[in-house]
């Protein structure tokens, strides 16, 4: 069998894979040379556009720097600080040097911060303007603590596998909602004068063996060309075209080449194609080579220039192995963006408010402010989606007695500099979730509280939790309501006088491995036995991705269903506000809720070392881009709860769909224009405008998202291509308008590697998810 099942389906790909006659284990890594095609030399920054004045101060300062100073620029040193890398000064010439720190959900490993919604859950509000606010809420705080750089947003992993421990850190496996909500995200950082790192490039899609341990590589993800632009790479061009000054490669290897090594992926595909204009970092730990990765287009390692670089790059430069002139583009690259962000002036000290040790006297930083606390509390409430609710059980209407059940509904024991698991996101997770029988294990659940984040160093730092017993707690005080509760017994008994149950568990996920599954037992157990006994069950789940639900969801007592995703510091306070009705929830799946996890085929698990490739493990992308929604449509698979699927405590209609082109638009098969940051300057002309109206036709304000999807001819039934998210009063109407770049209506044509506009019929689509679509049309190219 070929590597590369696209060979046999007759796609390009990126190599020729390996002949069916191969039989014994492969223990040598030249077999697979070649699969992903060498492209140097690594193309100096430009500083086109806006980057032309930060380039212009660059060369300036670069110029006078010693050839050690370049190389010093380029490798992290062990400092004194809580930022996860330091970059040295140089004093003689005014540098400060450069923190940056994790990372894309908050500032973490310090104190005076705030716990933001997380990645997924911006992915749920489907709200551009609130990920931009949140954006710069959060680099306030990266500011104020003297963070150059944050280590995010997460577009990679895109949500592959759906087990992926990873995944909620970023937004969704839309592309398009990803990136559209990364865009927002990098430009409202950078805003705010702190540079965005954008990661991990590319195809970055599972934990397990995302490192080589012994004598096995890291897992290489196999993509061929068509895919890798169509799905992986698209939300990281958006980030491009936003600016982002930095891109941080992966650990995973890419066509057998690893991410931070390989030259296609970083001179071609990033600084050629797309014309990135900053730096590439490493990830931490994630360079395996010297020179081929200087030459390969690595700028910066982290968190150490050794083993590879520091003095090494010197003498490699010295003896003619990387050219100056490449040492020079990567100092450049990364003074530029120092100088592109402004940072030059007025910047607090680098890591002033990271104290290494928090035991110890340190200088008192308060990052967090009043000004976020709307922007916190939005986030939290936009990250629930519901998407059941029979008979109308929600809002709560004047109960008497609620009995609250649940791990998940409590606070976490402990949360201090010294608790475990307290900078990474682990407070929620019990003794036993971590150890049984003196082995580590990976648990489903995190059975100690309340999760607000999911785990690693894309996890925050809440300035205080508000838990769903604490708000449901205080409300009880507001409005002479009692209230029952157990957070620990799988099938407690029900006071018959309850007028609701409320039963609060979660879905846990972290860095370093892959989820274990996408429902567990115990959680599945409590909401039957709860509702046996308990005629209105309201359950919710603080879900760090995919939670499957057809265990319990058509039982006749469970009346409603909320996926609370990973809402931040203000968790309850939010989940409380929407289930007696003080607002009303507008949150969106970004993901589909298959029925059962055979729905998802091969994509359901990570991809292990097995036969010939024990020693090199193999995950091929054979599916291409038929992931998600794409996936289940063209195998007629109808999920449980649809990509873009959630309810509202009102209801919307849609019409009036009107399509037109732009006049004089240019509808040529390929972009012609020069190449700019994100790519062809015409990828981004607008060729079609689409709008449709929108009518709140219940008795309450609410949001609805208004989805746009096309089909775009030889592609999937329909792929999303815009979307928008009005706030409407009863009886109110409004118009949402659309507009379709070439890129949007574009495929990738992996002959003339170039995107081609089509000729043809094109379907549109517009509704409130990708299988509620009233409006249908069709555009001519």
């Amino acid at each position: 069998m070929l590597t590369f099942l696209y060979v046999l389906l007759g796609l390009a790909t990126w190599g020729d894979g390996l002949g069916a006659a191969a039989q014994s284990i492969i223990t040598d890594d030249t077999t697979f040379y070649g699969q992903s095609p060498p492209v140097y030399p690594s193309p100096n920054g430009t500083g086109s556009g806006d980057w032309a004045d930060a380039y212009s101060k660059a060369r300036a300062l670069v110029s006078q720097m010693t050839l050690e100073e370049k190389v010093n620029l380029t490798g992290g040193i062990s400092a004194d600080s809580s930022c996860s890398g330091i970059i040295p000064p140089i004093e003689r010439l005014k540098f400060p040097g450069l923190c940056l720190s994790d990372a894309g959900n908050g500032v973490r490993t310090t104190d005076f911060a705030s716990s933001w919604a997380s990645g997924i859950s911006v992915g749920a509000s489907w709200n551009r303007e609130l990920a931009r606010k949140r954006a710069i809420g959060m680099a306030g705080e990266f500011r104020t603590k003297g963070v150059n750089i944050a280590l995010g947003p997460v577009v990679g992993p895109l949500g592959r596998i759906t087990t992926s421990g990873r995944n909620w850190e970023g937004f969704s496996n839309d592309p398009y909602l990803c990136g559209a909500l990364a865009f927002d995200t990098v430009q409202g950082i950078q805003s705010v004068g702190v540079a965005t790192s954008t990661k991990h490039f590319i195809g970055n899609e599972q934990e397990t063996n995302r490192n080589p341990e012994g004598n096995v590589t890291a897992v290489s993800s196999n993509i061929d060309d068509k895919t890798i632009h169509e799905l992986y790479l698209w939300p990281f061009q958006d980030a491009v075209k936003a600016g982002t000054a930095n891109i941080m490669c992966s650990y995973n290897r890419v066509n057998n080449s690893y991410g931070c090594s390989n030259s296609k992926t970083l001179n071609g595909l990033l600084k050629t194609e797309l014309g990135f204009q900053g730096f590439v970092v490493s990830d931490w730990g994630a360079q395996h080579a010297g020179v081929a990765t200087a030459l390969a287009g690595l700028d910066m390692v982290m968190p150490s220039a050794s083993p590879y670089w520091g003095s090494n790059l010197t003498q490699a430069v010295h003896n003619g192995s990387v050219p100056e002139s490449r040492l020079d583009d990567m100092a450049t690259r990364i003074i530029a963006g120092w100088y592109k962000l402004g940072q030059d002036q007025g910047f607090p000290a680098i890591g002033v408010g990271m104290p290494y040790d928090l035991s110890q006297p340190h200088q008192r930083v308060i990052a967090k402010s009043p000004s976020s606390k709307e922007i916190l509390i939005q986030g939290a409430i936009e990250s629930h989606v519901l998407v059941k609710n029979t008979n109308n059980a929600l809002p709560l209407k004047s109960p008497k007695l609620i009995s609250l059940f649940g791990y998940s509904a409590k606070s976490f024991d402990q949360y201090t500099p010294w608790a475990g698991g307290w900078n990474g996101g682990q407070e929620s997770l019990a003794p036993v979730d971590l150890v049984q029988n003196g082995v580590e294990s990976h648990t489903q659940i995190a059975a100690n509280g309340t999760l607000i984040s999911g785990g690693g160093s894309g996890a925050n730092m809440p300035a205080y939790v508000s838990s769903p017993a604490q708000a449901l707690s205080q409300r009880a005080y507001e409005d002479d309501t009692s209230l029952w509760w157990d957070f620990h017994s799988g099938n407690p008994k029900v006071d018959q006088s309850s007028d609701a149950c409320i039963v609060v568990g979660n879905a846990f996920a972290s860095e370093g491995w892959d989820r274990v599954g996408l429902h567990d037992d115990f959680t599945d157990a409590l909401i039957n036995n709860v509702a046996s006994q308990c005629n209105n069950t309201i359950v919710v789940f603080h879900n760090a991705g995919v939670r499957l639900v057809d265990q319990f969801i058509d039982h006749p007592n469970v009346t409603a269903l909320i996926f609370a995703h990973l809402p931040g510091q203000d968790s309850g306070r939010a989940l409380t506000s929407i289930l007696y009705g003080d607002v009303n929830p507008s949150g969106k799946l970004p993901y589909s809720v298959p029925r059962n996890e055979s729905d998802y085929g091969a994509l359901q698990n990570e991809t292990h070392p097995d036969g010939i490739y024990e020693l090199f493990p193999q995950s091929d992308f054979s599916e291409g881009i038929y992931i998600d929604y794409r996936d289940f449509d063209a195998k007629n698979i109808t999920p449980r709860y649809e990509f873009g699927f959630g309810l509202s405590y009102t209801t919307f209609k849609f019409s009036g769909l009107q399509i037109s082109a732009v006049e004089g638009a240019d509808t040529s098969e390929y972009p012609s224009k020069p190449i700019v940051e994100g790519g062809h300057e015409d990828l981004w002309d607008n060729l079609v405008k689409v709008s449709a109206t929108v009518t709140n036709t219940g008795s309450v304000a609410g949001a609805e998202v208004a989805q746009l999807y096309v089909g775009i001819p030889n592609g999937p039934v329909k792929q999303l291509r815009g979307f928008a998210k009005p706030v409407l009063q009863p009886g109110e109407s409004t118009v949402v308008n659309f507009e379709l770049t070439r890129r949007d209506l574009s495929t990738w044509d992996v002959v003339a590697q170039n995107w081609l506009l089509q000729g043809g019929d094109y379907s549109i689509f517009v509704g409130s998810s990708s299988r509620d679509l009233p409006l249908t049309g069709t555009l001519t190219v």
